[in-house]
Protein backbone atom coordinates (compact mmCIF):
# COMPACT_ATOMS: atom_id res chain seq x y z
CA UNK A 1 0.00 0.00 0.00
CA UNK A 2 1.28 3.47 -0.87
CA UNK A 3 0.23 6.43 1.21
CA UNK A 4 0.46 10.08 0.27
CA UNK A 5 0.57 12.39 3.28
CA UNK A 6 -1.80 15.28 2.57
CA UNK A 7 -2.53 16.41 6.11
CA UNK A 8 -0.76 16.63 9.46
CA UNK A 9 -1.94 17.12 13.00
CA UNK A 10 -0.12 19.83 14.93
CA UNK A 11 0.01 19.97 18.73
CA UNK A 12 1.33 22.94 20.68
CA UNK A 13 1.27 23.82 24.38
CA UNK A 14 0.28 27.38 25.24
CA UNK A 15 -0.27 29.34 28.45
CA UNK A 16 -4.03 29.38 29.06
CA UNK A 17 -4.31 33.15 28.64
CA UNK A 18 -2.79 32.99 25.11
CA UNK A 19 -4.80 30.11 23.60
CA UNK A 20 -7.35 32.21 21.71
CA UNK A 21 -4.68 34.40 20.13
CA UNK A 22 -2.72 31.35 18.91
CA UNK A 23 -5.92 29.61 17.72
CA UNK A 24 -6.91 32.68 15.69
CA UNK A 25 -3.43 32.96 14.16
CA UNK A 26 -3.13 29.33 13.04
CA UNK A 27 -6.70 29.10 11.78
CA UNK A 28 -6.38 32.40 9.91
CA UNK A 29 -3.26 30.94 8.25
CA UNK A 30 -5.22 27.93 6.94
CA UNK A 31 -5.15 25.34 9.73
CA UNK A 32 -8.21 23.75 11.33
CA UNK A 33 -10.16 23.04 8.15
CA UNK A 34 -12.15 19.80 8.04
CA UNK A 35 -14.49 19.51 5.06
CA UNK A 36 -16.92 22.43 5.12
CA UNK A 37 -15.83 23.57 8.61
CA UNK A 38 -13.02 25.83 9.72
CA UNK A 39 -11.52 26.76 13.13
CA UNK A 40 -11.68 23.03 14.01
CA UNK A 41 -9.42 22.60 17.03
CA UNK A 42 -9.35 20.76 20.30
CA UNK A 43 -7.60 21.58 23.54
CA UNK A 44 -6.86 19.90 26.83
CA UNK A 45 -5.65 21.64 29.98
CA UNK A 46 -2.33 20.44 31.33
CA UNK A 47 0.52 21.40 33.59
CA UNK A 48 3.75 22.11 31.74
CA UNK A 49 7.18 22.10 33.35
CA UNK A 50 10.45 23.68 32.28
CA UNK A 51 13.68 25.02 33.72
CA UNK A 52 15.36 27.88 31.82
CA UNK A 53 19.15 27.71 31.73
CA UNK A 54 21.54 30.68 31.93
CA UNK A 55 21.26 31.41 28.19
CA UNK A 56 17.44 31.47 28.16
CA UNK A 57 15.25 34.55 28.02
CA UNK A 58 12.09 33.05 29.58
CA UNK A 59 8.64 34.53 29.06
CA UNK A 60 7.71 33.04 32.44
CA UNK A 61 9.83 31.82 35.31
CA UNK A 62 13.32 32.28 36.68
CA UNK A 63 16.58 30.95 35.26
CA UNK A 64 17.70 27.62 36.80
CA UNK A 65 14.39 27.15 38.65
CA UNK A 66 11.89 24.42 37.75
CA UNK A 67 8.59 26.03 36.81
CA UNK A 68 5.06 24.60 36.68
CA UNK A 69 2.61 26.39 34.37
CA UNK A 70 -1.09 25.84 33.62
CA UNK A 71 -1.25 25.36 29.87
CA UNK A 72 -3.55 24.09 27.16
CA UNK A 73 -2.44 21.64 24.52
CA UNK A 74 -4.04 22.89 21.31
CA UNK A 75 -4.35 20.46 18.41
CA UNK A 76 -5.53 20.99 14.86
CA UNK A 77 -5.33 19.51 11.38
CA UNK A 78 -3.39 21.25 8.65
CA UNK A 79 -2.90 20.60 4.92
CA UNK A 80 0.76 19.85 4.20
CA UNK A 81 0.88 22.79 1.76
CA UNK A 82 0.01 25.20 4.62
CA UNK A 83 2.30 23.87 7.37
CA UNK A 84 5.17 26.35 6.93
CA UNK A 85 2.83 29.37 6.93
CA UNK A 86 0.85 28.04 9.91
CA UNK A 87 4.02 27.40 11.96
CA UNK A 88 5.35 30.84 11.03
CA UNK A 89 2.14 32.50 12.30
CA UNK A 90 2.11 30.29 15.41
CA UNK A 91 5.65 31.37 16.32
CA UNK A 92 4.82 35.05 15.70
CA UNK A 93 2.07 35.08 18.35
CA UNK A 94 3.20 32.35 20.78
CA UNK A 95 4.68 33.92 23.92
CA UNK A 96 7.33 31.23 24.58
CA UNK A 97 10.88 31.62 23.37
CA UNK A 98 10.88 27.89 22.44
CA UNK A 99 7.30 26.59 22.02
CA UNK A 100 6.86 22.81 22.03
CA UNK A 101 5.40 22.00 18.59
CA UNK A 102 4.65 18.42 17.51
CA UNK A 103 3.74 17.59 13.90
CA UNK A 104 2.31 14.15 13.05
CA UNK A 105 1.55 12.90 9.52
CA UNK A 106 -2.01 11.69 9.03
CA UNK A 107 -3.27 8.88 6.82
CA UNK A 108 -6.46 9.44 4.85
CA UNK A 109 -9.13 6.87 5.67
CA UNK A 110 -9.90 6.62 1.96
CA UNK A 111 -6.45 5.07 1.40
CA UNK A 112 -7.50 1.88 3.23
Amino acid sequence: MNFEIKKVKIFVTIPVEDVERVRDAVCSAGAGVIGDYDYCTSSVKSIGTFRPNEKANPYLGIKNKLEFVEEEKLEFICDVKNVKQVIKKLREVHPYEEPAIDIYPLLDEGDF
